[in-house]
C-alpha cells in the first residue's frame, strides 16, 4: 500500500509541473510541443524514431530536476489509457549541476544536447512497450534498485544506438567523461549505469555486421 502510494504522489506531481516550469516561446506541431529554443534539436532527435511520429510528446522546461538533467515519464492525464494512447513529457533542467560545476543547457554544444534528448526518447521507446501496471512496477524499482536503473538507462542507450544515434549518444558521453572539472567518482557512476563508449562501438560493429550478413543472404 506504501509503495501505491508513492507512485501516485509522484504521479500527481507531474500534474503540477506546469506551475513549476519557466516560460519559453512554443513550436507546436501535430502532437509534439517543442520549445522555440530546442525546436532544431529536438526534432533532429525526433527524427531518428519514426515510431513516435503518432505519439504525443512534449518538451518542457523546468528550473531544476532533482539528480537528473532530463526526465521523461507518462503525462497524468494519460497514464491510465492504453499504451497505444499514451502521452509523454520530457522535462529538462535549463541549469543543471554536476557536483560544483553549473552548466547552462542552452550553452550545450548541439550534438550533446540531441545525444541527451536522444537518450530521453529512447525511455519513451521503453515506455511504449510497457502496460500501466507494467510502469508502476517498473517506477517502484527504480526508486528502490540500483540494477534496475543500470538497466532501464542501458535500455535507453541501446535503444538510441540501434536507431542510429550512436554519434550523438557519444557525444553527449565524451562531454561527461571528458570534462576536466568532473570528477573520476562521478565518471564512474556514469560508466557503471549507461553504456561505455567502447560498449557503444561494439553495439555499432555488431549492428553493422548484422546488416552485411543480411545482404550478403539477400543478394
Amino acid at each position: 500500500m506504501k509503495h501505491c502510494l508513492v507512485i501516485l504522489s509522484l504521479l500527481l506531481a507531474a500534474s503540477y509541473v506546469k506551475a513549476q516550469t519557466t516560460t519559453q516561446p512554443l513550436m507546436k506541431y501535430q502532437n509534439k510541443i517543442i520549445p522555440k529554443s530546442i525546436e532544431k534539436e529536438a526534432l533532429k532527435a525526433l527524427s531518428f524514431y519514426p515510431e513516435l511520429k503518432d505519439t504525443p510528446i512534449e518538451f518542457k522546461f523546468k528550473k531544476a530536476i532533482k539528480k537528473s538533467t532530463m526526465q521523461a515519464q507518462p503525462t497524468w492525464a494519460s497514464f491510465f489509457r492504453s499504451k497505444e494512447d499514451r502521452g509523454y513529457i520530457i522535462l529538462i533542467s535549463e541549469k543543471f549541476h554536476i557536483e560544483e560545476e553549473e552548466f547552462d543547457i542552452h550553452n550545450v554544444d548541439e550534438d550533446v544536447l540531441i545525444g541527451w534528448l536522444g537518450h530521453e526518447l529512447g525511455h519513451v521507446m521503453d515506455y511504449r512497450e510497457r502496460t500501466n501496471l507494467g510502469m508502476i512496477f517498473f517506477g517502484l524499482k527504480y526508486l528502490y534498485s540500483k540494477s534496475h536503473i543500470q538497466e532501464v538507462e542501458r535500455s535507453a542507450d541501446t535503444y538510441a544506438v540501434n536507431y542510429g544515434m550512436h554519434e550523438y549518444i557519444l557525444a553527449t558521453k565524451n562531454f561527461i567523461l571528458n570534462h576536466a572539472s568532473i570528477s573520476p567518482k562521478y565518471k564512474k557512476r556514469i560508466m557503471k549505469f549507461y553504456m561505455s563508449p567502447e560498449e557503444i562501438m561494439e553495439l555499432v560493429n555488431s549492428n553493422n555486421n548484422t546488416e552485411e550478413e543480411i545482404e550478403k543472404v539477400l543478394n
